[in-house]
């Protein structure tokens, strides 16, 4: 969208400027941005506190023996220290024996009696030793600082792990109503007439009323659970049917007269469509009303993984507002390389920070708008820069540490996650060398690379003002690995990275006020032009991220909480026992099972989706001969294949939702007279190609050799 031009002061202009700019004016405000705001920073407060508590109770260890003793004031013993064994031998008697007595086990060992008694009183004076010991370093002062802020910490992390369900279910709600009033959920089609606005609006109103009744009827049985976060579910789809309510019935003044009664029912958001087929099998076919409701506690179990998805998008937006992806790209530029070579280069470079995102879905959510923009700006035209931003992250899902991998291997004992990212590296390397080809093979320039005494000199004033922000980020990298005891790895990168792109972001806000200003002299610095006028301020900046964050993140969360129901639905309908175990020959069952693992992809979030596989169609793979890493393998290219073809197509329509409805149309009408099929359609084609062409090479191949050898 047009707010990042403001920041970069490029040539390129986003047609949604207008609009983008008033939908900012109207949602910036605190009502938007604060409560999503507060919620993403306890998030990362929550799961810092996790990191602190570890070193803090590290460092007591190493600093005071024994300190797991020392963190709370012991009780003095009652026991007595100074017993007399002989005095307590002898007041003890044994009664006459009772030949009659089945039980009685003759006179008692007085040699017995007394070793007893010797380590009850040496386990009291052990008990007396601890308790001085306790009493004496607890009464520095130092000590008790010390323990109070660990201890307080430790309360920080309890309440972390309590109010995490809270924090996610919070995020979904506000974050769906924030979507829905701006009218940016992920459908098939935007809404533009009126018609399509009361039939999107009509669909909203049904699906998150009946969820609504739903979460009532779980909420009345459920009297041993959790009653206040079954409220704010049964809250939360009350207030947003009353939006969409609202909204069918005072249509926006923007909608286009009439519509059509085909198009329209493609306006209706993904979410609903998979809610309603889940509530009607739930309602109509089992009868159990609580049924969807009961599902959503799938998703409170990965709490964390989810809110997660937030962090990240957040941190994507905050990058779309830095300088930082200009500053990268001037890289490229000083070698002149030819915009499709550009698209390799940065498609390649996606991979890595997918696979610490955890899915391409969400990795084109979070960075999605930045690569497009940036490859526009190079010169790319706008069918394989869509295309592009759609796939740039269905590389990174097969590599170390993308969570969903490890969440396979957990879920799944015949692989390990070795196994997995050891295959996964050359799953990499050939969906690469299939991009590259096809890219190549339909280029539309000839193959140009500045000579070395040309673009070092250019390179080498593009690299300088990049430091600062290499050492922000190493920067806030060390402070975690070195003082807090934590690496950056899949698990700690929701929290690390939100605060490093905070640092930079104030860093890249503060320089390109001098820059404006002009207190940096640019000449010889390779720095991107300055802003033809005053570029916005660190807090400008935040809010407008942390708005634009809310839009995304509901429209993706409603989808995946949806997605979750209807995996339940998959699971309680025995469909796929439909399928019997045996499927013929591993070439038949193969070939079965790439088919249903794609359909599955493009109607499923990849986490649900991994859950429903590994429960119902991994065993039936493996009964196949269907060696389980080879499965995985294929079930990974399989979903990446899924999200990008139609009837839905997620990743295409996640593209749609970061770069603009209005960038799609304008790169249709650049191509509509083309004779070319392919160049027509070639921001579809061409992922499609690619992830297919892969998938049966991924899939058939070793086979192949398993016959041969």
């Amino acid at each position: 969208m047009a707010a990042q031009d403001q920041y970069h002061g490029s040539d390129f202009s986003d047609p949604q400027a207008d609009d983008a700019s008033a939908t900012y004016s109207a949602a910036r405000n605190w009502l938007i941005t604060m409560p999503v705001a507060v919620l993403l920073l306890l998030a990362i407060v929550f799961g810092t506190s996790a990191f602190i508590h570890g070193q803090l109770l590290s460092l007591g260890g190493d600093i005071w023996q024994n300190y797991n003793m020392l963190r709370y004031d012991m009780s003095e013993p009652t026991c007595d220290p100074d017993m007399d064994i002989d005095a307590r031998i002898a007041s003890t008697k044994a009664p006459a024996a009772d030949e009659d007595s089945l039980f009685d086990a003759g006179p008692s060992d007085p040699a017995a009696q007394r070793r007893s008694l010797e380590r009850q009183r040496d386990q009291c004076r052990d008990s007396y030793t601890r308790y001085d010991y306790n009493q004496q370093m607890t009464s520095t002062s130092t000590l008790r600082a010390y323990r109070s802020l660990e201890l307080g910490m430790g309360r920080v992390n309890q309440l972390g792990q309590v109010f995490q369900a809270y924090i996610l279910v919070l995020l979904i709600m506000f974050g769906g109503f924030v979507a829905l009033v701006l009218n940016e959920q992920i459908a098939l089609r935007m809404p533009r007439t009126r018609l399509d606005v009361r039939v999107s609006s009509g669909a909203q109103v049904a699906a998150n009323l009946a969820m609504a009744v739903s979460g009532f009827v779980w909420l009345r049985l459920d009297s041993g659970g959790d009653i206040t976060l079954n409220v704010i579910w049964l809250a939360g789809f009350l207030i947003l049917a009353a939006a969409a309510a609202y909204r069918m019935i005072k249509v926006p003044a923007n909608a286009q007269p009439g519509g059509s009664l085909i198009h329209a029912p493609l306006t209706i958001p993904l979410y609903c469509w998979l809610a309603l087929v889940s509530l009607l099998y739930f309602f109509v076919g089992e009868g159990y009303i609580a049924g969807p409701a009961i599902q959503l506690t799938k998703m409170i179990r990965f709490a964390d993984l989810y809110t997660g998805i937030g962090l990240f998008v957040w941190v994507g937006m905050m990058l779309k507002h830095t300088r930082i992806a200009e500053l990268l790209f001037g890289l490229f530029r000083s070698w002149e390389l030819r915009p499709e070579f550009i698209v390799i280069l940065v498609v390649l470079a996606s991979a890595w920070p997918t696979a610490y995102t955890g899915a391409s879905g969400i990795f084109v959510l979070a960075i999605g708008a930045v690569i497009y923009q940036e490859l526009r700006i190079a010169g790319t035209y706008r069918q394989l820069a869509i295309a592009s931003t759609a796939m740039s992250g269905s590389m990174g899902v097969v590599l170390n540490p993308c969570l969903m991998v490890v969440i396979i291997a957990a879920l799944n004992r015949q692989v390990t996650t070795d196994q997995l990212f050891g295959w996964g590296v050359y799953v990499f390397l050939l969906t690469a060398t299939i991009f590259t080809g096809f890219v190549y093979l339909t280029r539309k320039s000839t193959p140009y690379v500045a000579t070395p005494d040309d673009a070092l000199p250019a390179f080498r004033r593009a690299i300088g003002p990049t430091i600062p922000y290499i050492v922000i980020a190493v920067a806030v990298v060390l402070i975690y690995s070195r003082l807090l005891g934590q690496s950056f790895n899949e698990f700690s990168a929701p929290v690390i990275l939100p605060l490093m792109m905070l640092a930079l972001l104030g860093y890249d806000r503060w320089r390109a006020k001098r820059l404006y200003t002009g207190a940096i002299y640019k000449a010889d610095r390779g720095e991107a032009r300055a802003p033809d006028h005053e570029p916005a301020g660190f807090w400008n900046a935040l809010r407008a991220s942390t708005a634009e964050s809310a839009v995304l993140l509901g429209a993706l969360l409603m989808l995946m909480v949806m997605s979750i129901v209807f995996g339940g639905v998959m699971e309680r309908s025995g469909v796929m026992d439909l399928f019997p175990e045996n499927l013929g020959s591993v070439w038949a069952a193969t070939a079965i099972l790439v088919v249903m693992l794609v359909i599955i992809g493009m109607i499923m979030d990849p986490y649900g989706a991994i859950i429903l596989v590994s429960a119902t169609i991994a065993p039936v793979a493996y009964h196949n001969d269907i060696n389980p890493v080879h499965f995985w393998m294929i079930v990974l290219v399989a979903f990446e294949l899924g999200y990008l073809s139609p009837p839905v197509a997620l990743n295409q329509l996640l593209t749609r939702q970061v770069v603009g409805d209005a960038e799609i149309q304008l790169a249709k009408a650049e191509v509509a007279d083309d004779p070319s099929f392919w160049r027509r359609h070639e921001s579809l084609l061409l992922p499609i190609t690619v992830l297919a062409t892969a998938l049966l090479l991924v899939a058939f191949v070793p086979l192949i050799f398993i016959q041969i050898f």
